[in-house]
């Protein structure tokens, strides 16, 4: 008998507790007992934490390890145009039968407990991980660290933390320190941990938990330095030094992040370094878009696509588009409504003409079009109200052929605009 599809799966899963987010590891390990512990069956991991350039730093350990020849699982979410993307097996997207036939033994395992969505999937990977050969699992937390459904690997090969700012203050905690305390919370006992630029708050707090841990670190300034200098990306530690290309990934800030990718290779004495920088893939991180429906439309004006959704990737985006070449620029923006859409959209009014206010399709928690346009105006950016991307794209290009027109605020709207240009 055919399975039904991983999409009726996925459906059927989100019924299993009342709430999206519940932070604790008891249902975790509850189910990844009752299938035998696939967790302790896995590849070396790398796990990952932070607020801002996990998906990046994955994605460049990744394009080092696989540039020396060795397999790569990956772990990352959320997706952004399919539920796959979250899953790459020695390489690949988890294909459409593997994954369905792992969600059923999932929730046959699970039977009528409650289990929230992300922590079945997150099981539901790590069964996947532990049934196909890797020489690496890169293991992104979802949200926070401490009782994220990936922290449930006892001794990983390196953890790192990459920039922590303030986000998701609900569920973390309203201040930097107590935000890094729960990223903090993947330090393993005697686990080398590398630690990307930080606030001194969060930094403290992070120094403090690897000294009770007694887990060696890897600062950036201290132990490592990673910087810009006449177009190259110099990156020092105390093995000696690199003289690289940029990162293939636009921004400034992906230096500091490439920092961290060469720093956890250097750690693990694995991967290429260059390719590591200039082959990594990450979509929806001022992603530029070519072709497809939208890219038509666009015509002869620069369509760019980044899912940053709080106040330090508002000043990546900010700080990236200050480096481009002069062109008059306009957001297409959408948000959720538990963002800080303020402190998002003031770095960026400097660099944009305007904004057209969009809300996310589908998404009850969007923040609606024109409470946008509100925070855009407020923040000095002249606003309007679109009821779509498409229709904000062809308004602009009405307007303005020439322009660089950005899609930007939240990796939900991300995830439609690649869906409607695919």
């Amino acid at each position: 008998m055919s399975l039904p599809s991983s999409d009726a799966l996925l459906t059927r899963m989100m019924q299993f507790h009342p709430k999206i987010i519940d932070l604790t590891l008891d249902r975790v390990h509850r189910l990844l007992a009752a299938l035998d512990h696939p967790e302790q069956r896995l590849p070396p991991v790398i796990h990952i934490a932070g607020t801002n350039g996990k998906g990046s730093t994955q994605a460049m350990i990744r394009a080092g390890l696989e540039a020396s020849g060795l397999r790569v699982h990956a772990y990352t979410s959320p997706h952004l145009a399919r539920f796959h993307e979250r899953i790459r097996l020695a390489g690949d997207l988890i294909a459409e039968d593997a994954l369905s036939a792992l969600l059923d033994e999932c929730m046959a395992a699970n039977g009528t407990d409650a289990i929230t969505f992300f922590e079945a999937t997150t099981c539901a990977a790590m069964l996947a991980f532990s049934r196909v050969p890797a020489d690496y699992l890169l293991l992104e937390v979802g949200l926070g660290g401490r009782l994220d459904a990936t922290n449930v690997v006892d001794r990983p090969a390196v953890t790192i933390i990459t920039p922590v700012s303030l986000d998701h203050q609900q569920y973390l905690g309203d201040t930097l320190g107590a935000i890094a305390g729960e990223k903090a919370g993947i330090i393993k006992r005697g686990v080398p941990c590398v630690v990307g630029p930080q606030a001194p708050e969060g930094l403290e707090v992070i120094e403090a938990r690897a000294a009770r841990m007694g887990a060696p670190l890897q600062v950036f300034g201290q132990h490592w330095h990673c910087y810009e200098d006449r177009g190259r990306m110099v990156f020092q530690d105390e093995n000696g030094l690199l003289d690289l290309p940029l990162p293939n990934l636009p921004g400034p800030h992906q230096v500091q992040n490439a920092g961290a990718a060469l720093a956890a290779l250097r750690l693990i004495g694995k991967g290429e370094a260059e390719a590591a920088v200039t082959r990594a893939y990450w979509p929806a991180r001022m992603q530029r878009l070519h072709t497809g429906p939208l890219a038509q439309i666009a015509g002869r004006a620069e369509l760019w696509l980044d899912g940053g959704h709080n106040p330090a990737g508002g000043e990546a985006v900010a700080a990236t588009l200050a480096r481009m070449p002069k062109r008059p620029t306009h957001l297409i923006c959408g948000m959720l409504n538990t963002k800080d859409i303020g402190g998002y959209l003031r770095p960026l009014a400097p660099q944009v003409v305007s904004l057209h206010a969009v809300s996310i399709p589908g998404e009850a928690a969007t923040l609606p079009a024109e409470a946008t346009a509100k925070a855009a105006t407020d923040a000095g950016i002249k606003a309007v109200q679109s009821s779509s991307a498409i229709e904000a794209l062809r308004d602009i290009i009405a307007q303005d052929p020439d322009a660089r027109v950005l899609i930007c605020g939240s990796l939900y709207l991300a995830g439609q605009v690649l869906r409607d240009n695919g």
